[in-house]
């Protein structure tokens, strides 16, 4: 199944489509055709994907998922947890720690395609949770800097095809998305190369995007993506990680809670303001106000 088959499957209907997330969504469907393409100068937008446009790890979601499709590979992921779990919660060991559950949840698949063609079906069986996750405050943002012309990129942890295909639910499907590249290793599918931290400003700036007008992202592993943009927003931060964003990052940038529980920052109602004004805009001088 296509990105495009895939957001033909999500598109709201019914009770879906009135519900907050569902007319979120069927309100930038109905937008689409306004996008043109940016110029080449245009402003370059970075967005994180989890708990930024998505509240959740979409990646673990679609993993457990991978897993689930047997009792044996859940035997599996519980024989590698006490080896491979206390390894993702520390950044070095991060990458080796995913690939062990993602290796449980594709063992026996031998190509990346085969594997976004699992991504894409999974997706498809989850439209309506999935829905349920896309933040719409987020995704008027989002639009907002679309319909704007400025640059729009995704760059995520999770598995380019799984942002994609998710994307596609609000009609985004035409944007990049930098993500984990996987490869054929030990008879499985696995995180090759991590889109994380360091890394992946080294794979925006291989692909042309190092001049960052402005950033969203929720975690405190995306600094080096955050202190690269001239205007960084904090959204959804955990609570524990906003005094370090606050040292970290210049004084004023805002800090923001987009509709995601448990999550810290100043919640808003509205995400773009009544005269078109975004997080990342540049603070208004007190004569213009």
């Amino acid at each position: 199944m296509t990105g495009r088959e895939v957001a033909a499957v999500a598109a709201p209907t019914g009770p879906a489509a009135a519900s907050p997330v569902g007319a979120a969504t069927a309100a930038t469907l109905a937008k689409a055709h306004r996008y043109t393409s940016p110029r080449a100068d245009a402003p370059l937008v970075v967005f994180d994907f989890d708990h930024t446009l998505y509240d959740g790890d979409s990646g673990s979601h679609l993993f457990a998922w991978l897993i689930k499709r047997s009792w044996w590979r859940c035997i599996l992921a519980l024989l590698l947890a006490p080896v491979f779990g206390p390894m993702v919660a520390f950044l070095p060991t991060r990458r080796a720690g995913i690939s062990g559950f993602v290796w449980a949840g594709t063992v026996g698949v031998h190509r990346v395609r085969d594997l976004d063609a699992l991504t894409d079906a999974y997706v498809a069986q989850h439209v309506d949770q999935i829905r349920d996750r896309l933040l719409p405050l987020a995704l008027e943002v989002f639009h907002a800097h679309r319909e704007r012309g400025d640059r729009v990129v995704v760059a995520t942890g999770a598995p380019p095809e799984l942002a994609r295909a998710i994307l596609a639910f609000a009609a985004h499907e035409d944007v990049p998305v930098v993500g984990t590249l996987a490869g054929p290793r030990f008879g499985a599918v696995v995180a090759a190369r991590h889109c994380h931290n360091e890394e992946k400003m080294r794979m925006l700036r291989e692909r042309g995007w190092g001049d960052i007008d402005a950033a969203y992202s929720d975690s405190s592993a995306d600094l080096p993506l955050l202190r690269a943009a001239r205007r960084p927003v904090v959204v959804n931060p955990k609570p524990g990680s906003i005094e370090r964003f606050r040292r970290e990052l210049p004084a004023g940038t805002p800090i923001l809670n987009w509709g995601c529980p448990g999550r810290g920052g100043v919640p808003v109602a509205v995400a773009v303001g009544v005269d078109g004004r975004l997080p990342a805009d540049p603070a208004q001088p007190a004569s213009a106000r």
